[in-house]
C-alpha cells in the first residue's frame, strides 16, 4: 500500500487536511499523521501543512529534529506545501522580524501593507489564475479558494498560480520539481480542494 505522510510537528490543522486526503485516496494510499522520521521518509509522499507565525514554525520544525527530514523530501519525493507549508520553502520571510527559510525557492515572504481599503489578515475565497501543471487538472482556470495569511510570497521564477489582494499580486501556488506548494488551504476549498489533493496523490 502507498502511503502519504502528513507532517505533525505541533502547529497545524492537521486533522482537516489528513481527513481531506482520506476523502480523496484511493483504496490503495495510507494516510499517516507522523512526527516521526523513518515514517516520513519512508512514505511515497509528503504533504507539509502550516499555520501561524513561521518563526514558531521553524522553531518547532528544529525542536522536532524535523529540519533535515523536510530538506530531504523535498529532494527525494512529491512534496505539497500547504500556508507556511509554502512561506516556509522560500529563502526568508520578513516575518517575525526576519527569519530564513529552506530556501528550495529563491525568493521572500512580505507582509501585506495595511490600508483601509483591505483587512488584514487576507481572509475568504479568492480567485487563482493557473499556470499549467498537473495538479491543476480538472479545476478551472480562476477557482476560487480559500485564504487565511496576513504575509505573501513574492511572484518567484517557478509561480504556478498568481492571486491579487491589498493591491498586490502574489504567488498563490508555485512549482519546482516534485514541490507544489499553495498559500491557501485546499482542504477549507470544497470541491476544488479536494480535486487538488486528488491530483496531488495521482502526480
Amino acid at each position: 500500500m502507498k502511503t502519504v505522510a502528513v507532517i505533525d510537528y505541533g502547529m497545524s490543522n492537521l486533522r482537516s487536511v489528513s481527513k481531506a486526503l482520506e476523502h480523496v485516496a484511493a483504496n490503495n494510499w495510507q494516510v499517516q499523521v507522523s512526527d516521526q522520521a523513518d515514517v516520513i521518509l519512508q512514505a511515497d509522499k509528503v504533504v507539509f501543512p502550516g499555520q501561524g507565525a513561521i518563526g514558531q514554525c521553524m522553531h518547532l520544525l528544529k525542536e522536532s529534529q524535523l529540519l533535515d527530514v523536510i530538506q530531504q523530501s523535498v529532494e527525494e519525493k512529491p512534496f505539497l506545501g500547504i500556508c507556511l507549508g509554502l512561506q516556509s520553502l522560500l529563502t526568508r520571510s520578513e516575518e517575525n522580524g526576519g527569519i530564513a527559510g529552506f530556501d528550495v525557492i529563491s525568493g521572500t515572504v512580505r507582509r501585506f501593507a495595511d490600508s483601509p481599503e483591505y483587512k488584514i489578515p487576507h481572509m475568504g475565497w479568492n480567485q487563482v489564475a493557473q499556470q499549467s501543471h498537473p495538479l491543476w487538472n480538472g479545476i478551472a482556470d480562476n477557482s476560487r479558494f480559500y485564504f487565511v495569511h496576513s504575509y505573501y510570497v513574492d511572484l518567484v521564477d517557478v509561480v504556478a498560480g498568481t492571486t491579487a489582494y491589498g493591491g498586490v499580486n502574489f504567488a498563490s501556488a508555485v512549482a519546482k520539481d516534485n514541490v507544489f506548494a499553495v498559500q491557501f488551504h485546499p482542504e477549507k476549498s470544497q470541491d476544488v480542494g479536494l480535486k487538488l489533493l486528488e491530483n496531488f496523490l495521482n502526480w
